[in-house]
């Protein structure tokens, strides 16, 4: 177990940390507040403004209204020397920007914006492909390149068609626990393919990046800054202490602790946002050499928390009050090395069964922690045989019935927990590349369509799907929520935008993050009013918390 002491002087924070949710404030409340514009717009609104602390881990932020106002509560801003940076694509700030706050009173900062010269370094991944020229099915090849690095890095190489085939080759055989920083190759190098498989794609990525000429053939586009409710909003980012930390699934705990599963290193984490303190509980390394880094982070219903360890052939849990840690490697005969357990089903207080599946070979299995037997099950071979299928997540109903998001063409299946009954449902949306599941308390199953850009909802009494279409193309949804109040919650993988959907209206929020932030997870906090949104900066090594002021 490693503890980081990060609350002392260096690091020392502000109330922000531990106050209640916000509500609507009054200048007169402020710590920090001024006027945002440029020459070519004047007072400019849904910029968003940053100030993080000389020497602290937390960074807070806030948008401006229709009047270029921001304002920065009292209660989240400790008195410090302060820099400020902002987001609002198009521009950057004069200069370097620097306030000092002090007690019981209000500092002023106004801030000038002027045209940015460097436009590129500031695209989102949906603004990459909303410029790239080229079909929507050249473009979907790489949704499957998000999870490593940004498209920016596409568009500014410069490798021609010939090249690009052997580095598509290469890239497809790294693990998806990699990253830039720190590469992790597959053990299965079958996985990778063959050059020849990836001409036509290798022909598009050459065609849009830099491999002919100095500039891109194409205008650089951007989406709209935050107008509106949009604004009303304050974002805090909590810096993680190694750049190679993935946040990836996140859990608040009854305590207010925030949980996560490493995806990029052998660790189950626990931060405190009140002291920052973080504790990283060391997974055991069961097959040396192997990829290393854990996805899914779940509760049972005794509030174990239960994660996998992907290419490490094993499900595992801990007991969040001691910190106690068991795992459960898959039998010999199916552990090989293409192994990749991926998702945990948790309603094993009905029939004491727990639920994963394997990437690798797609088999589906089920675990009885009593006798430590472990059943298989092959569903998607009942799926056209012709086609190419795979599950992406699983997920226990109330019966311990489990439901699966089928990735590569789209569909979602259920297994029977008595009698093994495999059933498929096509879904509305073709080849919407169901994504993540979460299953409420009617067993109403509420999934993200990563291609098809929409959050879904399958009433399985009426076998129904209700489909909701997200506000922007390309948002590539990870996972969704329904909180206490009916609305549902999303995020994703290219837009660095929070959405906040109403199935009553249709009516949509999206609220701008302040930095590069590819979203996975989706965790509400419902016991705060507004609620609260959590989610980890993949890419970023930080815990991101999202408090909407209405």
């Amino acid at each position: 177990m490693r503890q980081f002491e990060i609350s002392g002087s260096i690091f020392a924070i502000a109330a922000l940390a531990m106050v209640a949710p916000p509500a609507a404030f009054a200048a007169a409340d402020a710590a920090l507040t001024g006027v945002v514009s440029s020459a070519a717009e004047g007072a400019m609104e849904g910029v968003v403004v940053t100030a993080k602390r000389d020497g602290s881990i937390v960074s807070t932020s806030v948008a401006t209204d229709k009047s270029g106002h921001y304002s920065f509560p009292a209660d989240r801003l400790e008195p410090g020397h302060y820099s400020i940076t902002i987001r609002a694509a198009g521009f950057e700030l004069a200069g370097p920007v620097a306030a000092d706050v002090a007690t019981e009173a209000t500092a002023t900062k106004d801030l000038t914006l002027n045209k940015t010269k460097k436009l590129a370094s500031q695209l989102t991944n949906a603004e990459w492909l909303a410029s790239m020229p080229g079909t929507d099915a050249q473009k979907r090849f790489l949704l499957d390149c998000n999870g490593c690095h940004t498209y920016e890095r596409i568009a500014r190489s410069t490798h021609d068609a010939a090249e690009w085939a052997q580095v598509i080759t290469r890239m497809k055989g790294y693990a998806p626990v990699s990253q830039p920083i720190k590469p992790q190759r597959f053990p299965d190098e079958a996985r990778a393919g063959t050059p020849d498989q990836y001409k036509a794609a290798a022909e598009y990525l050459a065609s849009i990046n830099l491999s002919g000429a100095d500039t891109w053939s194409y205008p650089l586009k951007t989406l709209p800054r935050p107008s509106g409710r949009a604004t009303h909003v304050i974002v805090t980012e909590y810096q993680l202490p190694r750049e190679t930390i993935e946040p990836h699934d996140v859990v608040v705990d009854k305590t207010g602790a925030v949980w996560y599963s490493d995806f990029g290193e052998m660790f189950i984490s626990k931060f405190d946002p009140k002291t920052l303190k973080l504790t990283e509980y060391p997974v055991k390394e069961l097959k040396p050499g192997f990829p290393e880094g854990n996805l899914d982070l779940e509760a049972d219903k005794q509030g174990t928390l239960w994660f996998d360890t992907m290419f490490q052939g094993a499900l595992g849990n801990i007991d969040p009050a001691t910190g106690k840690m068991n795992l459960y490697p898959l039998p010999a005969e199916y552990n090989n090395k293409g192994v990749q357990l991926n998702f945990v089903g948790l309603r094993h207080d009905v029939d004491g069964r727990v639920w994963t599946k394997d990437v690798g070979s797609q088999h589906i299995y089920r675990l009885d922690l009593a006798s430590g037997k472990w059943d298989m099950f092959d569903p998607t071979k009942l799926l056209d045989a012709n086609g190419r299928h795979g599950v992406y997540q699983v997920e226990s109903d109330s019966h311990n019935n489990l439901w699966m998001a089928e990735y590569t063409d789209g569909h979602l299946g259920k297994i029977d927990a008595k009698t093994g009954k495999v059933t498929w449902y096509d879904l509305p949306t073709p080849h919407a590349r169901a994504r993540r599941i979460e299953i409420d308390a009617q067993d109403h199953v509420i999934f993200t369509e990563y291609q098809g850009n929409k959050v879904a909802i399958f009433d399985p009494a009426t076998e129904k799907f209700t489909e909701y279409p997200l506000p922007e193309a390309w948002y590539g949804p990870y996972r969704a929520q329904v909180d206490k109040n009916g609305e549902i919650w999303t995020s994703g993988m290219n837009t660095d935008r929070v959405v906040r959907i109403d199935p009553k209206t249709g009516k949509s929020v999206e609220y701008l993050m302040p930095s590069d932030t590819n979203m996975r997870t989706v965790f509400i906090d419902n016991s705060t009013t507004p609620v609260t949104f959590w989610t980890g900066s993949n890419h970023g090594a930080a815990l991101v918390k999202v408090e909407p002021l209405d």
